[in-house]
């Protein structure tokens, strides 16, 4: 059963950081290219971060470049995006996709996990 779980969000300050962790199974973690999203109320889910299956690449949407930074450990499966200088626009749910592309495109998404940013 292919599983992607977000975890680590919540409640912090302006100013604030968080560590979000997204723990894959069920499939070849190593093999998918990975990304954040997130989806603020009202408004379309954007992305966030990239990274490729080995980790050589990021990517980041400009908002979030310098504060953001995502990384991945293939032998716990598990991709992470660390947030630094959180502000109230910063607050969404937050999702991890893998994708890969074998004569087309296999994806995969997490449940999601909020995160706030609030005084």
């Amino acid at each position: 059963q292919v599983q992607l779980v977000e975890s680590g969000g919540g409640l912090v300050q302006p100013g604030g950081s968080l560590r979000l962790s997204c723990t894959a199974s069920g499939f070849t973690f190593s093999t998918y290219d990975m990304t954040w999203y997130r989806q603020a109320p009202g408004k379309q889910r954007e992305l966030v971060a990239t990274i490729t299956k080995t980790g050589a690449t990021t990517n980041y949407a400009d908002s979030m470049k310098g504060r953001f930074t995502t990384s991945r450990d293939n032998a716990e499966n598990t991709v992470y995006l660390e947030m630094n200088s959180l502000n109230p626009e910063d607050t969404a749910v937050y999702y991890c996709n893998a994708k890969k592309r074998v004569f087309g495109v296999i994806s995969y998404w997490g449940q999601g996990t909020q995160v706030t940013v609030s005084s």
